[in-house]
């Protein structure tokens, strides 16, 4: 038996009992029976009534809590909704009160959770207008009075940590703008004069709004103070090579210049005006003398004809060149002309360079190949030798490659004027082919004296008996020594023009002992055997020749005592 049940007998059971205890009090008391009858009539509607009140009274505690529960459920489904989270469902086998308190307490659970989403959403808006109104952007697409989901959120947070991201960055380029724009200013003396101007040099960096459109204003304005700046400097740089001429032309004296050099290195808008009074004046000054001024430029215009390999030609084609009347209009015609040379100079620089580079190393090849010929380079020290052969070399390998690079910028050029490329009145390559013939036919030149000179010196030696000289400087064999050694009397050989060579006594004995006896008859005496007569005529021309014969002299048993004898008697 349930124990409700049980409840419910005790009190059938209590009831019973105070109704014979009743029953018992009334009849001691005497109480007659139909005035017990009314009695129990009264207790048993009190209790009736007692009862019905109870009943009552849970039915309405019953009613309220269905109320409740399909207040909460729809409450619940409806922040379920705005939350958007599942609906809450219910657990089923549970009582009403079970159920209202399930459902009410994931209500307050639901609420707490709308309540911290709608505090972040309001935090997050405020701080989105706040980059708004700094980055004059839209704000967020969300709207501030409906509950954001937990994605909503994220994204919103996101962009907001975007926009601060972007604030950031273009307050880091808004103060280096600043920076440029004020220091442009400096330097032009420009004072600001627009409002967006003012808004950046002079307003508080956090007021500026750091819009794209504004940030893309500073970048035009960083731009236009670039431009004149720029400007400032070109026409500074201009008006000082105008200047630095004119003193040039005009002599002006070293202490003026110097008296002038601060607006020589900077370009702020006082230097530009002071330079501009100053061309002004030197302009003024050179009109007083022209004829001074004209013969500058025409030096200048000297020097620049040589850079560019004009031809006479070309030069003569200038006629105020030669003009002897010093007017303002020959003084204009000649800044015009060294204009145009400049710029032409300038045009084709690169290849007017390499010309002038191909010279100085011809030149410098040249020095060294002479260098090469020199007997006396052997005695020179500290490696001079090595290094100057180390760099004839690399000039005999350098020159061909510098010529191909011109050749290809020739073609350009004679493409471009239309004209042929002339150095010397003569085409450039022609002219190199013709340096290295000259050269060549030099050389050959060279080497055909050194053998004639060779051949003379062999000649000489075979006919005076001279001792052939070897770079080691080796005695002769059988040659006296030096203290017992003397020269002798020398006799000239008819049809010579020099006397012979002296010889030391006591040399070629074996030779003197042959001429002994034999008259002297003032020319060479050969002996009786026959043999080659040694003429200029028949001198080898080269040495393999002089080897040849004097191979075939030995064969003809020509002693080689006879080489060293010479023309006299002692």
């Amino acid at each position: 038996m349930r124990r409700s049940e049980v409840l419910a007998a005790e009190s059938v059971s209590c009831l019973n009992k105070a109704l014979c205890a009743l029953k018992d009090i009334w009849e001691e008391i005497g109480i007659p029976e139909d005035q017990r009858l009314q009695r129990t009539n009264v207790v048993k509607d009190h209790i009736k009534n007692l009862l019905d009140m109870m009943i009552k009274e849970e039915e309405s505690l019953k009613k309220r809590l269905i109320h409740n529960i399909g207040t909460c459920k729809t409450e619940m489904e409806k922040i379920c909704l705005e939350l958007q989270l599942p609906v809450f469902e219910e657990e089923r086998g549970i009582s009403m009160l079970q159920l209202e308190k399930n459902i009410r307490t994931q209500l307050d659970a639901l609420m707490k959770e709308k309540t911290r989403r709608m505090q972040q959403l309001k935090v997050l808006v405020d701080q989105d207008q706040e980059l708004c109104d700094i980055l004059c952007s839209m704000p967020y697409g969300i709207s501030p009075d409906s509950v954001p989901s937990l994605e909503q959120l994220e994204n919103f947070h996101q962009h907001v940590a975007n926009q601060n991201a972007e604030k950031a960055r273009r307050y880091g380029e808004f103060m280096d703008l600043k920076r440029q724009i004020i220091l442009y200013m400096e330097e032009l003396d420009h004072i600001p004069e627009t409002s967006f101007e003012k808004d950046v040099v002079c307003e508080d960096e956090d007021s500026f709004c750091l819009s794209r459109d504004n940030i893309t204003s500073l970048k035009l304005l960083v731009c236009q103070l670039e431009e004149r700046k720029a400007e400032n400097e070109a026409m500074c740089e201009n008006h000082r090579e105008k200047i630095q001429q004119l003193w040039d032309r005009l002599q002006v004296p070293q202490q003026e210049r110097e008296a002038f050099s601060d607006h020589m290195v900077t370009s702020k808008k006082r230097n530009l005006e002071a330079l501009r009074a100053e061309v002004q004046r030197l302009e003024e000054l050179k009109l007083l003398n022209i004829r001074n001024v004209t013969d500058a430029i025409r030096s200048e215009i000297a020097v620049l004809w040589e850079k560019c390999f004009l031809s006479i030609d070309q030069r003569q084609a200038f006629a105020p060149y030669f003009s002897e009347d010093f007017t303002e209009e020959l003084l204009s015609l000649h800044d015009a002309e060294i204009q145009r040379l400049k710029q032409h100079y300038e045009d084709h620089r690169e290849l007017f360079d390499g010309v002038h580079q191909w010279e100085e190393s011809w030149s410098l090849f040249l020095e060294l190949e002479k260098k090469a010929t020199d007997p006396t380079r052997f005695t020179n020290r500290g490696g001079n030798l090595l290094k100057e052969e180390k760099q004839r070399s690399e000039l005999h390998k350098s020159l061909p490659k510098l010529e191909k690079k011109l050749k290809a910028q020739i073609d350009v050029w004679e493409h471009e004027q239309g004209r042929e490329f002339l150095v010397n009145n003569q085409r450039f390559l022609q002219y190199v082919e013709e340096r290295w013939e000259l050269h060549r036919v030099e050389k050959e030149k060279e080497k055909q004296e050194r053998h004639l000179k060779k051949s003379k010196q062999m000649e000489e030696d075979m006919l005076y008996g001279t001792a052939v000289r070897t770079p080691t400087k080796r005695r002769l064999l059988g040659a006296a020594t030096p203290n017992k050694s003397r020269k002798a009397p020398a006799a000239r050989t008819p049809g010579s023009g020099k006397p012979p060579h002296p010889r030391p006594q006591g040399c070629n004995k074996e030779n003197e002992a042959q001429l002994k006896g034999t008259p002297l008859s003032g020319a060479l005496l050969t002996p009786a055997s026959p043999k080659p007569n040694f003429s200029i005529a028949s001198v080898a021309s080269t040495y393999s020749e002089f080897v040849r014969d004097l191979s075939n002299t030995s064969n003809s048993k020509i002693q080689h005592g006879v080489l060293n004898s010479t023309t006299t008697n002692l």
